[in-house]
């Protein structure tokens, strides 16, 4: 693949050849970019003679824009560069090596084994003396001793093989992030202008003099001139860090930048820069540059950090454009910061990786702890045997010898440690979340942020729209009341007078998009393409039905002669379009919501065309009889207006003067019929215990009628339907403030929230954004444990609830470019029954990881007792280096493939959320675990007390430092293994079901895993020889191999039939992090993200533990060298001056702060007594 950067910076000589065909250069256009408002206005009429000129200039047309000739457009990208803005390098597969080689337990376990390899080949003179002890078995063996560098040399290739896994699985997942990101951009895409025809193109084949169609809540994918625009406004904030929006006008500021976001109307533009040469371009070139620098500063100076954390899966965050460049910044932003701390709620991230983490971390403690106990005992064992109760001197010629035996001793504890220590959890968690986030792309989930996927399956309420996910989005006119008529069919046009006819054809053609048409259906007999916004094509439909040309209309009468236009929002629930009468004088056009519209009418049309009075009581009259029988057949209610100014031309800015008085031509019934899928979907929530609430900004009873089609609401059940208005009078006090008393008596019963705005979703999922203090749904503390909310939404405005929801989706097809970016799934077919199935894939990756825990547990509960108790008992460890290296990698690669890859069945959706507290090992898996431990290790413990008598073999235990592998410790690690395998088919089941093969023969992975390490085994006991510590069995000692492991299935059925509520001594492990614990330690974040709290936690422990120690030391040489008073002081205050860095990253920093030794002493002197941080104090 080329380098997308050859292409956007041409400064070779085909690009400069190619510029003089254009009348403006790169340079010339990125300067024009960089102007604001007046500035850019006048350089473009001065400079360029305004922006026809420059459309010129750049060889396009403001009205057919580029002819789409490839040699043209290729042309472009030569002199004016390609739409890509290119992604940081990714890491190469050597420095995923290097990175994999920084694990601490590793390196050490590669230093001992480099000493054992060593000592080997070194053979000292007292060798064979008999004062040192045993060294080999007899003078026979003296092949296997000079073998005796194999050990050593295995332990160093079984590390290769270890790092190369993780490398090329942190290559694999760096591939698929990539591969996900690439599908991201290919998903974007932006209306375009070519050949006069309006096309959907993909945002890297953009380029300049392209001619772009803008309207609200699109992301702007390049810079660009405005040539013509209806009411813009453009948020510009991700540039200029304003959050105010900027009004873009042809007389005032024409100057438009990629990555800003529509916010309101509508409008074409001429693209003059793209790529890297676009002012978000620049400044990604700029941080590219900064972020290398830094780089290569942090390589020079770091010296020992603590090596980054490879398991962060979600640091790679899906979409390689996520244009926020200015929200890096440092310097002044950071001390603004530091200065308002406020109590926000704070979104939670990654609560799986938070437990799990946790989990691992306590693992990790008590490995460490038996690895060293192992270590003491084996090295005390030694010493007693040899010089205690043996008398042997110590003699120089065997020192090399007892170290030989030391180093072997150290090699076993760092076994048990490597074993103990679950480094395969984050590879099965980041195994499970890719595998599922693949899988869902073809059930229509894009995930963006891969934590969703795993909160998702925690999900206990969803706040969804109704259009397009519970309706079909295909909507039509079913009903109409013209000229004091309700008509239940479309009418025929001849019923209705011309001047009536034109009234209602004008008004729904002018004031539409001019983007929203019908076109020709794709196959013969098929229902015609609706593209735009659904209600208007369904209005434009009913002008179609009534025989009339909405686009001939359209023609007379193109965009740019629009006078006025006030572009439909969230705020005004209606759209105003004003054009110029020919007689003189302006006529302004308006529809929107049937009760807001009417509420602006004093006239109504009657049957021959006449403007008759339209009085309050009219107006009641015509809701109860026409407007809401509409609304519970489920109908959707517009309303059709108009005005005429025939003064003096009125104040247009003045909008509240200007849409009133209106004149009612009609209201219109639309009809969006419910997903035939979606009151399934809804069910399966409500069997799973997840809360569907329905927020629209649809009339109340038409959101009612449809929550009832749905089933949301169920007949005779006591649920909530409010409307936005009546809502926030429920919820707030006298001074306007939401009360979390009054919210929590609604929100439990709410299913239906009709009429709402964007700010009502936002204030139901999380807090009022103007009251920073109030939780909303998500903190509320009603209920067992705190809500997991998922949110829907499509506009532009639904960003912030999307942002601070859980999991937000947002729609593939009807959603806008800002409600995608503040989303963390996007749905590609804008389904609700999608989203429920992406609660399927959520669960399975919770039990997923549950099912690799139960397994791993199991394991390292066994080999971390055999290894000890072996150590302690027979001086040596049952299970060799080599082989618990094998082990480890069966548990934590093999495994985590095999049982993170377990494909989601329905019987996850029959079942309730687990919740945010819930413990990760459940009292059953305990109970798995320890009954699975109880049975290997007694077989293990009969084998390597009793295994020589049974199969009448020589016995393994105190076997000398060189002696050959014995046939006896073969079994035990061959038995060992396979009994992990069978138990891997037990652990597919973690809430006590008995049928532990169900379903196996669908997950493929998994058969071929538990096979292939059975035949790699098989090769490793015939084959291994002296590097595996193994030598050939029989088959009738295979057989008793098999026999053990297939034991392992007869005994989980026994397991699983013990009732765990009998086993009150059973806990469970794994707990979430309490809100206590939240609270202190998130201080200053933006996000709360569990596993680098964890992780935080144990660092700051750490650094304190090690701070003590330094200051215990400090003190203790103070009084043994009699050193004056005055030098303590001064290194005290210099060792409390320590800081403790630490980051967001996982690098960690301990930084002496610099201060005078004069300021230092006189501290610590004002003080009564010095204490060091132990709270010991010096007298």
């Amino acid at each position: 693949m080329t380098n997308p950067l050859e292409h956007n910076l041409p400064s070779n000589s085909i690009a400069e050849s190619h510029e003089g065909d254009f009348g403006c250069t790169l340079m010339e256009l990125r300067k024009l970019m960089e102007l604001r408002s007046s500035d850019g206005l006048n350089e473009i009429n001065v400079h360029y003679g305004g922006v026809q000129n420059i459309c010129n200039r750049l060889k396009t047309s403001p009205v057919e824009g580029l002819s789409g000739n490839p040699a043209d457009l290729e042309k472009r990208r030569i002199v004016f560069g390609q739409n890509l803005i290119p992604p940081k390098k990714p890491k190469t597969f050597l420095e995923l090596v290097w990175e994999a080689l920084q694990d601490v337990t590793l390196i050490i376990l590669e230093i001992a084994a480099i000493i054992s390899l060593v000592l080997s080949f070194y053979r000292p003179p007292g060798e064979q003396n008999e004062l040192c002890g045993e060294s080999v078995s007899s003078p026979d063996d003296e092949g296997e001793a000079e073998a005796g560098w194999i050990e050593g040399a295995a332990i160093l290739f079984s590390v290769i093989i270890v790092v190369l896994v993780t490398a090329f699985n942190d290559w694999s997942k760096e591939k698929q992030f990539r591969g996900l990101q690439s599908r991201i951009e290919q998903e974007q895409k932006f209306s375009i202008i070519r050949n006069g025809q309006l096309i959907q193109l993909p945002v890297a084949e953009i380029v300049v003099g392209d001619i772009a169609q803008i309207k609200y809540g699109d992301l702007l994918p390049a810079d660009g001139i405005l040539i013509q625009g209806n009411d813009l406004k453009i948020d510009e904030s991700s540039l200029t860090g304003e959050s105010d929006h900027v009004r873009k006008s042809l007389e005032k500021d024409p100057m438009l930048l990629a990555g800003t976001h529509v916010m309101e109307g509508s409008g074409r533009m001429v693209v003059t820069a793209v790529g890297i040469n676009s002012q978000t371009g620049i400044i990604f070139t700029l941080l590219g540059v900064h972020e290398d620098e830094e780089e290569v500063k942090k390589k020079k100076g770091k010296k020992q950090g603590v090596p980054e954390n490879r398991n962060k899966a979600k640091t790679q965050d899906g979409v390689a454009l996520e244009i926020q460049p200015l929200n890096s910044q440092d310097g002044a932003d950071n001390e603004e910061k530091e200065k308002k701390v406020v109590k926000v709620p704070k979104k939670e991230k990654s609560v799986l990786q938070g437990k799990l983490t946790r989990l691992a971390v306590h693992i990790g403690k008590a490995g460490l702890f038996m690895s060293a106990l192992t270590v003491i005992i084996l090295i005390l064992y030694f010493v007693i045997d040899n010089f205690v109760i043996h008398r042997r001197p110590w003699l120089p010629e065997c020192t090399p010898i007892y170290i030989q035996y030391f180093v072997k001793f150290f090699i076993i504890g760092i076994t048990v440690l490597v074993v103990a220590v679950p480094e395969g959890l984050p590879l099965a968690v980041t195994i499970s979340l890719a595998y599922s986030v693949k899988k869902m792309m073809k059930d229509n989930n894009l995930v963006r942020h891969l934590d969703a996927c795993e909160t998702m399956g925690n999900a206990t309420a969803i706040c969804s729209d109704k259009t397009g996910t519970l309706t079909m989005n295909r909507m039509t006119v079913v009903q109409a009341y013209i000229g004091g008529t309700h008509y239940h069919q479309i009418p025929s046009p001849d019923i209705f007078l011309p001047r009536v006819l034109d009234l209602i054809v004008n008004g729904i053609s002018i004031n539409c998009a001019y983007t929203s048409k019908i076109l020709p259906p794709e196959k013969e007999g098929g229902l015609a393409r609706q593209v735009g916004n659904k209600t208007e094509c369904a209005l434009l439909g009913f002008v179609t039905d009534l025989k009339q040309d909405y686009q001939a209309v359209r023609s007379e009468l193109p965009e740019e002669k629009l006078y006025k236009v006030y572009t439909f929002n969230s705020v005004r629930k209606s759209m105003s379009t004003v054009i110029r009468k020919p007689g003189g004088g302006f006529r302004m056009f308006s529809k929107g919501a049937s009760e807001i519209i009417l509420r602006k009418c004093n006239r109504i049309l009657d049957k021959k065309g006449e403007a008759m009075p339209f009085k309050n009581k009219d107006r009641d009259d015509m809701i109860r009889n026409v407007i809401e029988p509409m609304a519970c057949g489920g109908l959707r209610t517009i309303c059709i207006a108009y005005r005429d100014f025939d003064g003096e031309e009125p104040s247009w800015d003045n909008e509240n003067e200007i849409v009133t008085e209106l004149t009612c031509i009609a209201v219109l019934g639309i009809e969006d019929p419910v997903r035939p899928e979606v009151p399934q979907a809804i069910a399966n929530c409500k069997r799973a215990g997840i809360t569907v609430r329905m927020v629209t900004g649809d009339n109340i009873n038409t959101a009612r009628a449809i929550a009832t089609k749905c089933g949301i609401l169920t007949p005779g059940e006591d649920f909530l339907c409010l409307e936005g208005k009546e809502f926030n009078r429920l919820i707030r006090n006298e001074k306007g403030e939401v009360e979390q008393e009054k919210l929590d008596k609604i929100w439990p019963k709410l299913r239906v929230l009709a009429r709402s705005s964007p700010t009502d979703k936002h204030t139901l999922v999380k807090d009022d954004p103007l009251y920073v203090f109030f939780p909303g749904i998500i903190d509320s503390t009603v209920g067992d444990q705190r809500q997991v909310v998922a949110v829907t939404g499509d506009g532009t405005n639904d960003g912030p609830a999307l942002k601070k929801a859980d999991v937000g989706f947002a729609m593939g097809i009807a959603g806008t470019d800002v409600a995608k970016e503040a989303s963390d799934i996007i749905l590609t077919d804008d389904n609700f029954s999608s989203i429920v199935k992406a609660v399927m894939w959520g669960r399975n990756v919770y039990d997923s990881i549950s099912k690799f825990l139960q397994f791993q547990l199991t394991v390292n509960v066994v080999a971390v007792i055999v290894a000890f108790t072996g150590a302690c008992i027979t001086q040596d460890s049952p299970l060799k280096a080599v082989q618990m290296l094998w082990v480890n990698l069966i548990m934590d690669t093999f495994a985590s493939l095999a049982l993170a890859t377990e494909p989601p069945t329905d019987a996850l959706l029959r079942r309730r959320p687990y919740g945010r507290n819930k413990p990760l090992i459940s009292r059953t898996m305990m109970k798995n675990i320890l009954g699975h431990a109880v049975y290997q290790l007694t077989v293990i413990f009969i084998l390597v007390f009793a295994g020589e008598k049974f199969f009448d073999i020589d016995s393994g235990r105190k076997a000398p430092l060189h002696s050959p592998p014995s046939q006896h410790y073969t079994m035990i690690f061959n038995t060992f293994v396979l009994m992990q395998l069978f138990n891997e088919i037990n652990s597919r089941k973690i809430h006590g079901e008995r049928n532990v093969f169900a379903g196996i023969y669908r997950n493929l992975i998994f058969c071929s895993v538990v096979l292939g390490t059975f035949v790699i085994q098989i090769f490793i006991v015939e084959f291994g020889g002296k590097p595996f510590s193994c030598t050939s069995l029989s088959l009738s000692q295979w057989l008793w191999c098999l026999f053990i492991g297939i034991g392992e299935l007869l005994w989980g059925q026994i397991i699983s039939a013990i009732p765990t509520k009998s086993l009150k001594f059973l806990k469970e492990a794994g707990h979430g992090t309490t809100k206590e614990e939240i609270t202190k330690d998130a201080e200053g974040l933006d996000e709360i993200d569990h596993a680098e709290m964890e992780l935080r936690r144990g660092q700051i422990l750490w650094f304190r533990g090690l701070n003590r120690i330094q200051t215990q030391i400090e003190v203790i040489n103070t009084f043994q060298t009699g050193a004056s008073f005055k030098g303590v002081l001064k290194r005290q205050s210099m060792g409390q001056a320590l800081d403790v860095k630490l980051p967001s990253s996982t690098y960690v920093a301990v930084a002496p702060i610099k201060t005078s030794p004069t300021t230092s002493v006189a501290a610590a002197v004002s003080s009564p007594t010095m204490g060091n941080q132990s709270g010991q104090s010096v007298p």
